[in-house]
């Protein structure tokens, strides 16, 4: 019971940060492209990784850990801000955000084929009743749709899923931000190239949101939100905790309402509700 409290409290804190993530990544693509911005955030949340991993003698994972890292690092450090990046350049911030209602979904299937959960079947009508509701908001936004955005959005929920049910079970060994440290470690020889091969022409005018943006994807996105997001989803099950993400698409319709100046509509609080609800019935019966 204890470990069930403590990993929805650390997944609600890691769900919170992330649902930043998006707006904050608008504000970036302003000044910076899409692949300087997924290089230099993996490389400055690296080095941040680095020092806590040498100030604490954190020891080096095995062999047998790598393949695991790699899937993390493929999947949430690389795929997940690329393709989302690259979303964003077609579609609006609001639009791109309500996909993460998908997440849930994602991460509870991978969870099971990597992680061997197995969730009573009222859980799944419950994630299934709450995705739908996030899909049907996305159906009734404003925003002008695109193929490539929303096939960029897909992807990135797939290999975000993948990259979460991987790393809660290496959580499980290594610890929460041990996981994405070391897999942020592993991707920085290749992020340093992308951010030095991509790097803004001299002289170009960033603004501060563009930094901002840059200085909260980097330290927060990267890093501080998935040490708790992984220690909520090893200490209270990838399926169940995953559900969490039901809520993120709202809070992040209310940071790009403060940060973007978006209008959050009637119809947002209304769907809010149901998935609220059907996060609890998930949890119920999880």
């Amino acid at each position: 019971m204890k470990g069930s409290i403590e990993g929805w409290g650390s997944g609600a804190i890691g769900m919170t940060i992330f649902s930043g993530s998006l707006p904050a990544t608008r504000a970036a693509l302003d000044g910076f492209t899409p692949f300087f911005l997924t290089g230099a955030r993996a490389t400055l949340a690296a080095l941040l990784a680095a020092l806590c991993l040498a100030w604490l003698r954190q020891r080096v994972p095995g062999r047998r850990e790598l393949p695991s890292l790699i899937i993390v690092a493929l999947g949430v450090v690389i795929g997940f801000p690329l393709l989302t990046a690259l979303a964003l350049q077609h579609v609006t911030s609001a639009h791109a955000i309500v996909f993460i209602g998908l997440l849930p979904l994602s991460t509870a299937l991978f969870g099971v084929l990597r992680g061997g959960e197995r969730p009573r079947p009222l859980f799944w009508l419950f994630a299934g009743l709450g995705a739908a509701a996030v899909s049907g908001f996305a159906l009734a936004q404003d925003g002008a749709a695109s193929p490539i955005g929303d096939l960029a959005m897909i992807a990135a929920i797939v290999v975000c899923g993948l990259g979460y049910a991987e790393g809660a079970v290496l959580t499980r060994r290594l610890g929460g931000w041990q996981v994405i440290s070391w897999a942020l470690l592993l991707s920085l020889p290749v992020m340093l190239l992308l951010t030095w091969f991509t790097w803004p022409p001299l002289g170009a005018s960033i603004t501060m949101p563009a930094w901002l943006g840059l200085a909260y994807v980097s330290v927060f996105s990267m890093f501080i939100g998935f040490a708790f997001w992984y220690r909520g989803l090893a200490r209270g099950g990838t399926a169940t905790v995953g559900q969490l993400q039901l809520l993120q698409p709202f809070l992040g319709l209310g940071f790009a309402s403060l940060l973007l100046h978006e209008a959050v509509s009637a119809t947002m609080i209304a769907a809010a509700g149901g998935v609220v609800l059907c996060v609890a019935l998930a949890r119920r019966w999880a």
